[in-house]
Order: C-alpha cells, then sequence, then structure tokens
C-alpha cells in the first residue's frame, strides 16, 4: 500500500461510488437511509448487509465484515490491497498510471492467496494456449469447423476463449519449459497422475470450455469430447481444487451479471452451448450451474443479484425432471424468487430452437414464460393415465395440493375454473376440498418489489459500559474537531483498551493530512482488518446529533476514573482466587480488604 501514493489511492476512492460497486455482486434496496442486501461473506436470509452511501462504506450486520470499497473488493476476491485499488479502478473506467501498480506489486498476499493466484495464472496460461491451438494450428482445424457447425462464430469463440486440447498432450511439456513447480501442477487439476507419479494432461482431443469465477478468472475447464468412443465420457470436468467447487459457480455468472442487473432476468440453461448460442443470440442474461441439480450456494448467488429467474431447460423428458428438480430446490431454499419456465418444443435444447428459430422466437418463449404451478401441473398430467378414473380422481387430489401453493386468490381461483372445466367437476366441490389445503398467505415476491420496506437482521452486540464509553467517544472525536481537540487535550488521557488506543493514534495521522474527516478515507490507512472492522463499527453508531459537555465528560469520568478501578479489581480478584488454591490465608484476607475498598471507591466513582 506504501508504495501506491495516498493521493491516487484517495483519488480513486473519490471518484468511486461504492453502491455502484457493490450493486454488480448484490442487489441493494433502500430502507432508511442505507441500503441492504444479502450478504455476498456468508449465506442468510434475512438482510443483514449495509451500504451508506453518504459514508461510502459497507457493514455486516451478523458476519461483523466493514470498510471502504477497496476493502469490499479484497473481501470479495481475495486480493490485496493494491490489486483491489487496482480493480476498482478498473471497474469504474478509472485511467491510472500502471506504474504504482507494478511497483506495489502483491507482497501483502498471504501464502494461501499465493497459491491460489499462481493456479489462476496456470489456468489462465492453459486457456491461451488452448485458444491458440484451436484458432491457429492445423490440429486445431477439426475442433474449429466443430464449433463453426454448431454456429458459433470467430468472436463468440474468442469471447469465451474456447479452445481445443490435442491428442498431442502439449500442456504437460508447455509448463515444463517454464519449469512449473511440480507440486503446483499436482493441485491445479489440469493433470491425471499415474501410479508412477507421472502427471498426463487430463484433457485430451476435447474442445475446451474455460470456467470462470464470478470475478471472470478462470478456475477450470469443461471438455467436450470432439471423436466419438464409447469408453469415454462425452464431458469431463476439472476435479475439484484449492480454486474450484463445482457447486459453488455458476458458468457465465462473470458476464451475464452486469445484463441482469440492468433488469434483465436471470435464465437458467442446462448446458454451456445453451448459454453460448444465446448470449451470441443477444440474451445475454445466461447461466448455468456445474451439474443436474441447483445447489443451495448457487441459489444463493442468484438471489444476490435478481428477484426474477427464467428456467429454460432442454424440452424432452430428462429436461422436463430437471425443471421439476430445480423448481424443487428454489422452493425447498424458501428464496422468494419470482420463477417463470420456459417449455422448448418438440424436445429440443435452448442451443437447437436458437439456431432453428432465431433469437426472437426465444424471446417469444421468454416472454410467454409459465409459472411454476402452471408447468408443474402439466408435468403431473403425464405421471398419470387420465383415461383412467382411478387416476382422474389422484390427478385432482395432487393438483389441488399445487394449487394450494399458489398465493394469489386470484389465480387459485383460475386454476380451479380450468380444472372443474377439463374433468367436468363442479367448481364448488373443488372448492371445499381446497380450502383445508391453504397455507396461510405470504406476501408474494413481485418483481422489482423485493422487501418494499426490508426486513433487517441487526444483531445485538453486548459491551460493557467501558467499551460502550470508548465507542461513543472514539465516534464524537471523531466526527466533531473541538470535541478532538478537547479529549486530546486532556492531561494523561488515553483509551483502555488497546484497539481504540491504536485507532486514536492513526487518527491523529489522518488530521495532520486532513481537515474533515470521512470514514471510507480514513480507513485507508488501516491495514488491519479487525481495526478496519471496529472503525465501521464506531461509525454505524446511532448517537444523537449535537453532543454536550456533560456527555463527553461522562464518558471521559469512566475511562479516565472507573476504568482504573474495574481494571485493579479484576486483578485483585485474580490474585485473590490463586490464594485460596493455594491456602494462604494472610493474604486471602489483605486482599478482601483491598477489594472491599476498591468495590466503595467504585461506587464513589459511579454516583459522581
Amino acid at each position: 500500500m506504501a508504495k501506491i501514493p495516498e493521493d491516487v489511492i484517495e483519488e480513486i476512492r473519490s471518484q468511486v461510488n461504492i453502491v455502484d460497486v457493490v450493486s454488480q455482486f448484490v442487489q441493494l434496496k433502500q430502507s432508511g437511509k442505507n441500503l441492504f442486501g444479502l450478504c455476498p461473506f456468508h449465506e442468510e436470509r434475512t438482510p443483514s448487509f449495509s451500504v451508506s452511501e453518504d459514508k461510502q462504506i459497507f457493514h455486516c450486520f451478523s458476519c461483523g465484515r466493514g470498510g471502504n470499497v477497496f476493502k469490499f473488493i479484497m473481501e470479495l476476491q481475495n486480493v490485496s490491497f493494491p490489486e483491489a485499488v487496482k480493480k476498482v479502478a478498473e471497474m469504474e473506467n478509472i485511467s491510472v498510471d500502471e506504474k504504482y501498480f507494478r511497483e506495489s506489486g502483491s507482497s501483502q498476499s498471504s501464502p494461501e492467496n499465493t497459491q491460489q493466484k499462481a493456479l489462476i495464472d496456470l489456468h489462465e496460461q492453459s486457456v491461451k494456449l488452448y485458444h491458440h491451438i484451436l484458432t491457429n494450428t492445423k490440429m486445431g482445424q477439426p475442433a474449429l469447423d466443430y464449433l463453426h457447425k454448431r454456429g458459433l462464430t470467430d468472436q463468440t469463440i474468442t469471447t469465451y476463449q474456447l479452445g481445443y486440447a490435442p491428442a498431442q498432450r502439449l500442456l504437460k511439456p508447455f509448463f515444463d519449459e517454464r519449469k512449473v513447480d511440480f507440486q503446483l501442477l499436482r493441485k491445479s487439476g489440469l493433470f491425471s497422475e499415474d501410479q508412477d507419479g507421472n502427471l498426463r494432461d487430463r484433457f485430451v482431443d476435447r474442445v475446451m470450455y474455460p470456467i470462470r469465477n464470478g470475478s471472470g478468472q478462470t478456475i477450470a475447464f469443461s471438455g467436450r469430447l470432439l471423436t466419438t468412443d464409447s469408453d469415454m465420457p462425452k464431458y469431463l470436468n476439472s476435479p475439484e481444487t484449492d480454486i474450484f467447487n463445482k457447486r459453488k459457480v455458476l458458468f457465465n455468472l462473470d458476464l451475464a451479471r452486469s445484463n441482469i442487473r440492468t433488469g434483465e432476468p436471470a435464465i437458467l440453461f442446462e448446458g454451456f452451448m445453451d448459454v453460448i448460442t444465446a448470449f451470441q443470440a443477444g440474451i445475454k442474461s445466461g447461466i448455468a450451474s456445474m451439474g443436474t441439480s441447483l445447489t443451495e450456494q448457487q441459489i444463493y448467488d442468484i438471489k444476490q443479484i435478481t428477484r426474477e429467474v427464467v428456467i429454460s431447460y432442454d424440452g424432452d423428458t430428462p429436461g422436463q425432471k430437471a425443471i421439476k428438480r430445480a423448481i424443487d430446490s428454489f422452493n425447498e431454499q424458501k428464496s422468494n424468487l419470482v420463477m417463470k419456465i420456459i417449455s422448448i418444443p418438440d424436445g429440443m435444447d435452448p442451443d437447437e430452437f436458437i439456431r432453428k428459430k432465431g433469437a426472437d422466437d426465444f424471446k417469444q418463449l421468454i416472454d410467454h414464460a409459465q409459472a411454476p404451478v402452471e408447468f408443474e401441473l402439466n408435468y403431473l398430467k403425464k405421471q398419470y393415465n387420465l383415461d383412467s378414473e382411478i387416476d382422474q380422481t389422484n390427478y385432482i387430489a395432487e393438483a389441488l395440493k399445487l394449487i394450494s401453493r399458489v398465493d394469489s386468490g386470484i389465480s387459485r381461483d383460475l386454476y380451479l375454473n380450468r380444472l372443474a372445466d377439463e374433468f367436468s367437476v363442479a367448481k364448488q366441490l373443488l372448492q371445499q376440498q381446497l380450502a383445508p389445503l391453504i397455507r396461510q398467505p405470504a406476501p408474494a415476491a413481485e418483481p422489482h418489489q423485493y422487501h418494499k420496506q426490508v426486513q433487517v437482521v441487526k444483531q445485538q452486540k453486548h459491551f460493557s459500559l467501558v467499551e460502550k464509553a470508548e465507542m461513543q467517544l472514539m465516534n464524537r472525536m471523531l466526527h466533531y474537531h473541538d470535541i478532538w481537540l478537547k479529549v486530546s487535550n486532556v492531561s494523561g488521557f488515553a483509551f483502555v483498551d488497546e484497539q481504540y488506543q491504536m485507532l486514536y493514534l492513526l487518527a491523529e495521522g489522518y488530521f495532520t493530512k486532513f481537515d474533515d474527516y470521512n470514514v471510507a478515507t480514513f480507513s485507508n490507512l488501516i491495514s488491519e482488518d479487525s481495526l478496519q472492522s471496529l472503525l465501521v463499527d464506531i461509525d454505524m453508531l446511532e448517537l444523537p446529533d449535537n453532543p454536550t459537555n456533560a456527555e463527553i465528560d461522562s464518558y471521559l469520568n469512566i475511562l479516565m476514573h472507573r476504568a482504573p478501578v474495574e481494571e485493579k479489581l479484576k486483578k485483585k480478584r485474580a490474585e485473590l482466587k490463586q490464594a485460596v488454591k493455594i491456602g494462604d490465608v494472610d493474604k486471602q484476607r489483605a486482599l478482601t480488604i483491598e477489594i472491599v475498598k476498591l468495590e466503595q471507591q467504585k461506587r464513589m466513582k459511579q454516583q459522581v
């Protein structure tokens, strides 16, 4: 950090609105002065993550993380401070001399971060090699022809950095030539290891689809077999590594996020080619899970960026079953997402439909997507022989269970009308059977109306009298310069706890450079995570305007008079406990007298 001039850091920070940056990763809604959303650092059902646009800081009331825009990127993307400064500048198209970042390096990275970066770098190098082989070599021509035949343009192939892993196994020699550490190669997932410990390219004769994390860094691959070989899987994914966990990854999230933020629904596809073909056709909010079933983490990541998801899986029987599983997964997580279902006709998959019918027809399918209950009713029909009276009865019973989950009374009535007409059953009879099934109505999640009045979780922390005084006094001192001058001129003043005293000393340095207090600017001077979080906790205190002299004097009395007495009491009680333990009766008697006197002093000071 020291190698980047402070004025450069502050210039970047002052040009950036933290809300614009955080909104790229978290869906925020206004509640009072601040904006709230689901915390990106831990899973939660009720928003406890707060962003203050006035103060340009974030704070999670549950996990305690907090800081300015640079700290947010550091925590989210696991990067050093200089890297976070660079990323923020790039995200907001702020031009900064590259020399600062070259000089800064990444010396602040932990060993764990360093290894993860090295693994990501291996994957980025592999992407370049595979892409070069695909687009610029004779051995890659069959794979390029395959992709062209699938309708992909050269621009799309470049956008997704698609590649080809040849049968010649060139990746291991490529890294050997660069003298890459053997143990790092073992951990990368790019190679398989035989019984003798030799590494060989994992991907052979496969079209390579890079898998990127939410920040756009390549962390894994999926390879599609180019030739027909019944002994080999059609698709082969990277194994899980330190940087890749398939349960936590959504394919194309890095490219789709900005489009979803502008109001497009997240379109959930089954396969990579569905996503890529849709993207090429101008439908750029598509994502895909890394398996046949959605995971809790993937659903959570979707909830963070949108309130509406459109499920577009294959139109064949396995695809319809996958849609049912996806609906169940969203319902199990109580996601409150507005779900819609696309039914692809003629058993086609989205990739095939778009190539045959075009983007406009697919957009029509999106516009006329079904509600989940409507899809489930149609799906349920296929499980019964509706020519059989018994199956008709069973179907109606199950259909009523589905209809009972619908929150809107009008929608329930429409479904009942349809059911009554279809099976020539009296609607009144259906209503009687439905009534006991209906759950208590809950507020329906509507598009763009997520938490009109956001319910926020604020975990109450319990502080001692001394720490409360320290927090409140520090808040007043930082925000009111006259109070800063008054307290700093008190002879012998110091904060009781080391962390508050450290903040006090750092603030002294801050005020030698800046006339006005800005928490986001001050936090740039703090490198220790715990101190940054403490500073945000202090700044987020809700205190009355216009502090009084009596208030400040009360804090000083606690810290300079009562706190020392309490510290002595704590020490004497520990000594008494030890004297009892060793049976020293004389010392017990002396210590008891001292403790009584200190208790009297404490009571007297409480009355002051």
